[in-house]
């Protein structure tokens, strides 16, 4: 019996915003003296030009979300965003002391956890105290995810006067057998509601979040959920993979059980459809998972060939240097990642010790530069080349042996010393990038690391 495609590449696989991958890195060739080297290097090259990025992430969540795979601290108890905080403050003074100049940033993402746990006057304090040692871009863009039950008009007019133009909120899918499995109860009207405050207060770039391949999710809940996104009309779209690895978030996304998950051709189904009706209500899908407006910043970089893709998903900046503060965040100098301890107790008591609470991390080689390069190229652009010998590497014949079978299938096109996604091939850029992962391919994973490419 003929397979499918899906069914064909729907393996385990990296979601490649970082390369190599966390699982892959070298750790006892890491220090945090080599970090702080790193770091310093590139951000003498990249600081007064491009500026530099902020990942911060705000661990704290009133309830716990059985389909999320972040990093997070269940608590109804705000006293601890004080707390948490001074710890980021202190964070990011002993990074300044670090760096040769005052930084000037660019980019600042807040992350979760949920960054609206907290206070519209803590997260003022908050970005106050970060800019009390760095300078704001003029060009910009600050952005935060908010969740649709607690975001407060109150929140998003203060986040708007500290500069912040761009918001994502995330929906997942308005059935509510589906909420009800994976713990999240959010009716429609809560969606609506802070999406029109934000278009009131002037947000330029309003986002929701999406999921497909939730448990018992079906056709007519992504046609409504979809239909209901429409009626809102955000200005790009996250429509993420269910990533199912209860292995490594432990009893979190056990709220359900495996049969309750649409596999396969049925999962891709969902993605399909819900395509199809973005598509036909003017979102354009870029990259992977993602869809946006042609006003949108996304849509608009990726048409100029500035899309970029880090730890904090993509991007229309472009930075050299992106430094995560928090519990588990990671930092990307380019030449090296870093990240910090996963424990909120340890994170504290390192920075009492006045030091950075980097635990582990990797230092990038020349080849690991080359294979970045390639899969970046191939995330944000959809094509990847190797004319010029930076971006050529001894195992290039090997990889594209290895891509024939894709090629074969129609899902990319080989020629003149350069590869080209297809159209069809778009479900399976993972894979896609997999047959360069040069470390993949040396060691395969012996236990599972990684949620379904498809």
């Amino acid at each position: 019996m003929k397979i499918s495609l899906t069914q064909k590449y729907n393996v385990p696989g990296p979601r490649y915003t970082s390369y190599p991958t966390v699982p892959y890195w070298n750790e006892a060739a890491f220090t945090t003296e080599k970090w702080i080297s790193s770091l310093q290097k590139s951000f003498s090259e990249s600081n007064s030009k491009n500026g530099i990025s902020l990942y911060i992430h705000l661990p704290f969540c009133e309830s716990m979300c059985t389909f999320c795979g972040c990093n997070k601290r269940i608590t109804k108890n705000h006293s601890v965003e004080e707390t948490y905080i001074k710890a980021l403050l202190k964070e990011w003074s002993l990074y300044c002391k670090i760096l040769p100049e005052r930084p000037l940033i660019k980019e600042i993402h807040l992350g979760g956890g949920t960054p609206t746990f907290f206070s519209k006057e803590n997260l003022e304090h908050l970005i106050n105290g970060i800019f009390s040692y760095a300078v704001k871009a003029e060009n910009h863009e600050f952005s935060f995810e908010g969740h649709p039950n607690n975001t407060t008009y109150e929140q998003l007019k203060k986040l708007y006067d500290l500069g912040f133009r761009r918001v994502s909120f995330g929906v997942q899918d308005y059935s509510a057998k589906v909420q009800k499995a994976i713990n999240r109860i959010q009716p429609f009207h809560n969606v609506a509601k802070v999406t029109f405050w934000a278009k009131e207060i002037g947000y330029t770039s309003i986002g929701h979040d999406i999921i497909f391949g939730l448990p018992f999710q079906t056709v007519e809940d992504v046609i409504d959920t979809v239909e209901k996104t429409n009626s809102l009309k955000p200005d790009r779209l996250a429509f993420y993979s269910y990533a199912h690895v209860p292995w490594i978030k432990g009893n979190g996304q056990r709220g359900f059980n495996d049969e309750n998950l649409p596999k396969d051709a049925e999962k891709r189904k969902l993605y399909e459809i819900g395509k199809q009706l973005l598509t036909k209500n003017g979102y354009h899908e870029i990259g992977m998972d993602h869809f946006a407006l042609e006003s949108d910043s996304l849509y608009k970089a990726a048409h100029n060939g500035n899309l970029h893709r880090n730890f904090m998903g993509y991007g229309a900046s472009k930075t050299q240097v992106m430094i995560g503060l928090g519990v588990s965040s990671i930092s990307d100098s380019w030449y090296s990642f870093a990240q910090n301890t996963k424990n909120l107790e340890d994170y504290y008591q390192l920075l009492e010790w006045d030091k950075l609470p980097v635990v582990k991390g990797h230092i990038l080689n020349d080849e690991d530069l080359i294979i970045r390069k390639h899969i970046l190229n191939l995330t944000c652009e959809l094509h990847t080349a190797w004319k010029n010998d930076f971006l050529n590497f001894a195992e290039l014949p090997e990889v594209l042996s290895a891509l024939k079978e894709i090629e074969n299938d129609g899902l990319i096109v080989i020629e003149d010393n350069k590869i080209k996604i297809t159209e069809e091939g778009r479900p399976f850029v993972r894979n896609i990038c997999m047959a360069f992962d040069l470390h993949l391919k040396r060691k395969s994973p012996e236990t599972n690391l990684f949620s379904m490419t498809v």
